[in-house]
C-alpha cells in the first residue's frame, strides 16, 4: 500500500522505502523511515559476492557490516538469528562480513582486492549508511543481501555506464548494448542470476521473520 509520505506498508504493518543506488541515497530513505516511526532498520536487496566459494543466490545475514576508513556497525545479534532460523532450512545462508563500498567493483580482480583486504563475504553500496542511521536513531538493525554477481563474475560496463542517480536508465543501457554487444551474454547471466536472487528475498519476506511481531519476539528474548 503506498503511503502519502513516498512510502509503503505491507500487509503485515512493515514500512518500505526504496532507494536506489548508492549510500547517499540510502541514508535519505533510512532517515525517512526513522521519521515514519520505524522501530527497526533493514538494509535489504542485492550484494556482490567476495569469497569465492559463495554462489549466486546466497543470502547474506552479516554480523558486522564495514566500510572504508574502517566504519564499522555490528547487527542486531538475536534479530539476525531469528531470520536465520526461519530460512536456513531452504536457502543457502551466509554470516560474516558485508562491505560497502563507495563506488561498484566491477571486475574479478578488484574483487579479489577487496576479499583479501576486508575478509567481507559481498559488498554492497547501502547497508552502513542504513547502519549509521539506526545507530543515530538508537534502532536495531540488520542486512539482508542477496548475492547476484558472485567473486567470478563481471560487470558488464554497459550496465554501469548507464546508473545514473541511483538508477539503472533503460535508454542509456540499450544505447550501451549497441556500442558493446559482448555486454549482451554477461547481461543475460546476470538477468538470469536476478530472478534467482529476487526468489531468495521473497522466500525471506514470507518467512514473517522481518515483520514488526518478529522483531518483537527478538527484543523479548533480547530483553
Amino acid at each position: 500500500m503506498r503511503r502519502t509520505d513516498g512510502l509503503a506498508a505491507t500487509p503485515e504493518g512493515v514500512l518500505v522505502a526504496i532507494s536506489g543506488i548508492g549510500a547517499p541515497a540510502a541514508a535519505v530513505a533510512a532517515r525517512l523511515l526513522a521519521d515514519a516511526g520505524a522501530t527497526a532498520l533493514v538494509s535489504w536487496g542485492l550484494a556482490g559476492g567476495l569469497d569465492p566459494g559463495l554462489a549466486g543466490g546466497t543470502i547474506c545475514l552479516p554480523s558486522v557490516v564495514l566500510a572504508d576508513p574502517g566504519t564499522a556497525f555490528t547487527t542486531d545479534h538475536h534479530w539476525r538469528e531469528l531470520v536465520t532460523a526461519a530460512i536456513a532450512a531452504r536457502r543457502a545462508v551466509v554470516g560474516g562480513t558485508l562491505f560497502t563500498s563507495e563506488r561498484a567493483i566491477e571486475d574479478i580482480a578488484g574483487k579479489a582486492v577487496a576479499f583479501r583486504r576486508t575478509g567481507a563475504a559481498a559488498v554492497d553500496m547501502e547497508s552502513v549508511a542504513v547502519a549509521q542511521v539506526a545507530a543515530l536513531r538508537g534502532l536495531p538493525f540488520i542486512a539482508v543481501r542477496v548475492i547476484i554477481d558472485t567473486a567470478a563474475d563481471e560487470l558488464p560496463g554497459a550496465v554501469l555506464a548507464a546508473s545514473s542517480a541511483g538508477q539503472v536508465r533503460t535508454g542509456r543501457l540499450l544505447q550501451g548494448l549497441l556500442r558493446a554487444p559482448r555486454d549482451i551474454p554477461p547481461l543475460l547471466r546476470l538477468a538470469m542470476r536476478y530472478r534467482a536472487a529476487r526468489r531468495a528475498l521473497v522466500a525471506v519476506a514470507e518467512s514473517g521473520a522481518l515483520s514488526p511481531l518478529a522483531f518483537a519476539a527478538a527484543a523479548s528474548r533480547r530483553a
